[in-house]
């Protein structure tokens, strides 16, 4: 096993992999900006090294500063998270090229899944499901309403190298397409230093379901369930759970299948996750996109199969075998997960500020991964996400009710956030069905 440990985030995930380690004995050292100086995560740790201003890109994006912390504490492995360098292909390389250990998916990998045209022509490639859309970048106007006529509107307009629900818009007729398409190449241009676009069939009633994989260090690749996250604002994900409620046993080893698949053409090692959208109505999905990194999402998957997936990506990182037989993965239960961000719970717009109240619930079944404690800043520098509030019951319905009773006792006062958001959507009859899609938020606002 690895000795020591450079968690290369912050928050809630750099406290949760500090955990991980700690009860494996591993040595862990934290980076943090000025800003985070104070947060649980610091304090926990065996080491911390301030790598910067409150900026991420002189901080947390800051790869110089980072190896000079790694090479200054001895520590042998560098853990991304999610976010800022995960997905930075690189970073990952330098890292290994410095003679640390990379605990995530190879550089190739991540380079093959960053660009979503790629991605998209390798799925097919490999017998994925993917949505009609380009095969190319769509380089200038005329090309984008050409390929939109081809595939029929309404189409998505993408950031080939976004993520995380970013440079992303709807267009359901041409007019709309040529302000969009120099809306999202702009966005992408500065966001990404990318601006290349795909142009994609929209489905207007559709799920967003992923699946969990683990490449192996002996080579094999294999799924651990799938995870609903239909639940979102501004495309991103508010509440996660698994098993996904639309998915039957059938419709679950073809997405299971597809997503080894996926990984498998790659050379996948690490965690990852497989997405895709599904169309309720046929039944069918496709290949959205593959996330090289660790989810937000992933302790739902955890508490249904039993496993710690942050020790599993250090035993993959160290070339060890998994803590599970691979051949005889068992679900059990349901699992939800309910984003805690500190924004109002109407428009989910930002409202950091003092923590003068944190009091986070208990009882079976409940667990909580937070970033933050009272008397703590949450600032406007970084992600709203204060904490993840997971719950885990025999059965859905069981999860939804300790779901309500756990926010209910989830005390939290001085920023903005958005229990009360969740507190109606569990009582919600769309969400308490299970029948609800990307649009759910929506129809309640």
């Amino acid at each position: 096993m690895i000795e020591s440990l450079l968690v290369a985030n912050r928050g809630e995930i750099a406290r949760r992999i500090i955990r991980t380690a700690k009860r494996l004995g591993v040595r862990a050292v934290a980076v943090h900006s000025e800003a985070d100086a104070d947060l649980p995560f610091v304090v926990e740790a065996d080491e911390a090294v301030c790598v910067g201003p409150a900026n991420p890109a002189q901080s947390y994006r800051n790869v110089e500063a980072i190896l000079a912390a790694a090479e200054a504490t001895g520590a042998q492995a560098i853990h991304p998270g999610y976010g800022f360098l995960s997905e930075n292909a690189d970073f990952a390389r330098t890292v290994q090229a410095r003679g640390l250990v990379w605990v995530g998916p190879g550089a190739d990998a991540i380079t093959a899944m960053g660009d979503k045209i790629n991605a998209r022509n390798l799925m097919a490639a490999a017998g994925v499901p993917v949505a009609p859309g380009t095969t190319e970048p769509a380089t200038d106007l005329d090309a984008a309403v050409a390929a939109a006529t081809g595939i029929g509107y309404p189409v998505m307009v993408k950031a080939a190298a976004g993520g995380g629900g970013m440079g992303m818009a709807v267009a359901a007729d041409e007019a709309a397409l040529r302000t969009e398409y120099d809306k999202v190449r702009a966005f992408a241009e500065r966001m990404f230093g990318d601006g290349s676009v795909l142009i994609e069939r929209y489905f207007p009633r559709v799920r967003h379901v992923e699946v969990q994989i683990l490449g192996l260090a002996d080579g094999r690749v294999v799924a651990l369930g799938e995870r609903e996250c239909s639940v979102q604002r501004r495309n991103q994900k508010l509440v996660e759970e698994s098993p996904s409620p639309a998915v039957s046993p059938e419709l679950r080893a073809r997405f299971l299948a597809a997503a080894v698949r996926a990984g498998e053409a790659v050379g996948y090692r690490n965690a990852g996750t497989v997405e895709c959208l599904l169309d309720p109505a046929t039944q069918e999905f496709f290949f959205l996109e593959m996330n090289t990194r660790l989810q937000v999402e992933h302790p739902v998957t955890e508490l249904v199969y039993g496993v710690d997936l942050v020790e599993e990506q250090l035993r993959v990182a160290a070339g060890l075998p998994p803590t599970f037989d691979p051949d005889a993965l068992t679900p059990r239960g349901h699992a939800i997960e309910l984003r805690i961000n500190a924004e109002d719970p109407k428009r989910f717009l930002p409202g950091p500020g003092v923590i003068g109240t944190w009091v986070e619930p208990t009882g079976a079944g409940v667990r909580v991964d937070s970033g933050y404690v009272a008397g703590n800043t949450v600032t406007p520098f970084y992600d709203s996400l204060l904490a993840k509030l997971v719950v885990a019951g025999a059965d859905r319905a069981e999860a939804i009710e300790r779901a309500r009773t756990a926010v209910a006792g989830f005390a939290v006062a001085g920023p903005k956030n958005n229990l009360p958001f969740f507190a109606e959507l569990l009582d919600n009859e769309e969400f308490v069905s299970g029948d609800y899609d990307t649009g759910i938020v929506g129809r309640m606002r």
